[in-house]
């Protein structure tokens, strides 16, 4: 990402930006229809499907089988509509961000108890 005509990166961390956006359109809108109980249903249902409908490409579909955080916001998933998708399988804010950790959640949870003190 370049700002200023300086070069800003944060390695390991993918920058969502209007590049990333673009790519990621497809995703975000399936991931934003699951505001809707019926449109969860009907994901749940056939995923394969689902993710048709909403023609995501192959990255994006292996992403979503693989339920893997990193994998999608490399897909170009934004983070806000990613919560909306792993909510369906009962994954809360603690089990993404121990995804993107490589941690188990309990010693995500404990990370973020010991930052606190």
């Amino acid at each position: 990402m370049k700002k200023d005509g300086l070069e800003h990166k944060i390695p390991g961390t993918t920058i969502f930006d209007g590049t990333q956006a673009r790519k990621g359109y497809a995703l975000n809108k399936m991931c934003f229809s699951f505001n809707s109980a019926e449109n969860r249903a009907e994901f749940k249902a056939d995923e394969d499907a689902y993710c048709a409908k909403y023609a995501l490409n192959a990255q994006q579909r292996e992403a979503i089988r693989n339920r893997n955080v990193l994998q999608l916001i490399a897909a170009g998933g934004n983070i806000y509509y990613l919560a909306k998708f792993g909510g369906i399988f009962g994954l809360d804010v603690q089990d993404v961000g121990a995804q993107q950790t490589g941690m188990t959640k309990d010693a995500f949870k404990a990370k973020l108890l010991a930052a606190g003190r």
